[in-house]
């Protein structure tokens, strides 16, 4: 029996047994197996969650972009790799192969090795879903560079943070991007970044709208000409297992983005081996992830997980809507993908349009649904299920995170039986807990706690980037000995397992991480504004949508409140991105608080949803009043 490849429930159980009773020898077996490695490992894992420290494979030597395309030359040479599709569906697909991918990925490493890039420096990727994100990515690996991708959404303020907390020393991007009808100035955002960062010396651009920008002399190239005059062969630079694989940036509740940091070793084998069980990939299937690489999702599942089994991953420019509704199933048909991964928002956007933009494509091929971002609804569920799966093909609604590196808890498909809602069970080696606020563990099944991991896994963040004692406080001082997620949950009967939500004040919009800290500081920037206070509350297409109470400097009749919203959420657009966008703003004479000063937002959040029914206890409150005026303004 093979632990790498899983196809029943019975398998499953017995794999996973074996591997949380030994857990190094289960990831020593599937390493050994799997990979390609320079140097074999002299100790399979040690960790201490007090300080935290965790480290896999230690002493081996490996090049991850080896195992993602050399390795696969000689038997997968001519097998397409990356299948890009362009945002204009009237634009040619273009087939990447393995031989293609490894020339490109080469020359780019070459071009990165002229401009000065070396081992373990930090460079920016600053790219819309064109083949040089993946290029790109992969290019630093060959070289020993970390990666540091950030969402060309992203505003530059939001840009700049991620540039100079990590020191970055290049940013590579685009004149320009698509975006279904629009096209949007990526090469000016990064200009406006870059008036506040210091140690950026080279800019990599590239074309991709034809678009008249400013270079600036010395700083700013072109890279296709640099490309042209590049060798074709980049030796891999070989790196230790624990070498920073790349940083990637996530929001925390409180103050700036968190920059997580992933090592080479452990991410590979993790990545890879999820890869392969939650999609069931075959060699001949054709897998299609909808999101951006500038996410964990992207990194793990779109390039890294995908290559390393010689998989066809997709990547698509464009958006759901454009030039209609019917855009993803059109894809689908076109390369008749086998696996499709996409957001619950994504799938509630689409289940609002008509069935016929579903219907007029044969969606047969598909073999494996998957959910990611946020735990999908039942609505939705049944919706894709029905009309898109057809009842045949399986759902796995996968919970992890970008801390995580890789999927933790999701059925594994024709094995595991799924429920709408709930991710089911935990993945071989993953040791999941639920806490009570006091910090003992819940046992038994029909229970509802705090979810923590109490063992490594090889995928997981190993710090903060400059900041370990932010990741020591974060995720591992609230329960000792644990990793916490900051995620509620529950088990049911069977030990199956439902997210229930953050626990924390960060806000899941539309699948991405928003944290109300920075929202708040932005709109607190408006002259007019004395305080705010940001919640989420439920929405059909999004999830959650964000809700400001704004209390006013000056509270004057005169004021126009419309165009005090419409500034407000420009502030956030320019400060994070149109992501974080206010979907409702209620201006308010006082915020509820306790005597201590702490905004009570449970209230506040009961407000939003209008559910008013079970404030709970209010008798903390140094201004119950308040409580009334919003139910009152709000028209409960």
């Amino acid at each position: 029996m093979s632990n790498y490849h899983i196809k029943h429930l019975e398998e499953y159980w017995q794999v996973y047994r074996n591997s949380v009773r030994n857990p190094e020898n289960f990831w020593e077996e599937i390493a050994e197996e799997h990979f390609l490695w320079r140097k074999k490992w002299t100790n399979v894992l040690s960790w201490d969650f007090a300080k935290p420290e965790v480290k896999w494979f230690e002493g081996a030597e490996l090049n991850i972009t080896e195992n993602c395309i050399d390795r696969h030359l000689a038997t997968r040479g001519d097998k397409t790799a990356i299948l890009f599709e362009p945002n204009n569906p009237d634009e040619e697909t273009l087939h990447i192969t393995y031989k293609e991918l490894h020339e490109r990925v080469s020359k780019f490493a070459n071009v990165l090795k002229s401009q000065g890039v070396e081992k373990g420096d930090r460079v920016c990727i600053y790219l819309p879903m064109i083949p040089e994100l993946a290029v790109s990515v992969l290019a630093c690996a060959r070289i020993g560079a970390v990666h540091s991708v950030v969402f060309a959404g992203f505003s530059s303020t939001a840009l700049a943070t991620r540039i100079n907390d990590c020191d970055c020393k290049m940013v590579i991007c685009t004149d320009g991007s698509y975006r279904g009808n629009k096209t949007i100035d990526l090469k000016g955002i990064v200009d406006e970044a870059l008036k506040s960062c210091e140690g950026v010396s080279t800019v990599l651009v590239a074309k991709r709208i034809n678009s008249e920008i400013v270079m600036q002399d010395g700083r700013d190239k072109w890279l296709q000409p640099l490309l042209d005059k590049a060798d074709t062969v980049c030796k891999a630079t070989i790196v230790k297992a624990e070498d920073p694989l790349f940083i990637l940036y996530t929001s925390g509740s409180t103050g700036k983005p968190k920059g997580m940091v992933h090592t080479t070793a452990g991410y590979m084998v993790y990545t890879a081996y999820t890869f392969k069980n939650v999609f069931q990939y075959r060699e001949s299937d054709v897998y299609w992830c909808t999101a951006d690489i500038g996410w964990i999702t992207g990194h793990s599942y779109i390039v890294y997980g995908p290559l390393a089994n010689g998989a066809t991953t997709v990547m698509f420019e464009g958006v759901p809507s454009y030039p209609d509704y019917g855009r993803f199933w059109e894809i689908v048909e076109k390369h008749k993908v086998t696996q499709f991964y996409t957001a619950p928002t994504a799938i509630r956007a689409l289940a609002k349009e008509n069935l016929d933009y579903v219907n007029k494509y044969d969606l047969s091929s598909l073999k494996v649904l998957g959910t990611v971002g946020e735990p999908i609804n039942e609505e939705a569920w049944h919706w894709y299920n029905d009309n898109v799966g057809k009842k045949n093909s399986p759902i796995v609604d996968t919970w992890w995170q970008t801390e995580t590196g890789g999927i933790m808890i999701s059925p594994i498909p024709y094995s595991t039986p799924t429920i709408p809602t709930y991710a089911t069970l935990p993945l071989p080696g993953i040791q999941p807990a639920l806490m009570d606020e006091n910090g003992n563990e819940i046992k038994g099944n029909q229970v509802e706690g705090r979810l923590c991991i109490k063992f490594p896994w090889p995928s997981m963040a190993r710090t903060i980037y400059g900041n370990h004692g932010r990741y020591r406080d974060t995720y591992f001082s609230a329960y000792k000995n644990n990793y916490f997620t900051g995620d509620g949950a529950l088990r049911d009967a069977v030990g199956y397992y439902r997210i229930t939500g953050r626990v924390d004040d960060v806000i899941i919009v539309s699948g991405h991480n928003l944290g109300t800290a920075p929202i708040e500081d932005a709109i607190n920037e408006h002259p007019a504004v004395a305080e705010s206070a940001i919640v989420g509350f439920p929405h059909d297409i999004k999830g959650n949508a964000l809700c400001g109470y704004i209390t006013l400097k000056e509270t004057g009749e005169g004021r126009n409140h419309d165009n005090l919203s419409k500034e407000i959420n420009q502030l956030i657009t320019d400060r994070i991105g149109p992501i974080a966008k206010l979907d409702s703003v209620q201006f308010t004479n006082g915020l509820p608080k306790t005597r201590s000063g702490k905004i009570m937002r449970r209230i506040l959040r009961k407000i939003a949803s209008k559910d008013i029914s079970n404030l709970g206890d209010t008798s903390t409150l140094l201004n119950p009043e308040v409580v009334n005026e919003l139910i009152e303004q709000a028209g409960l």
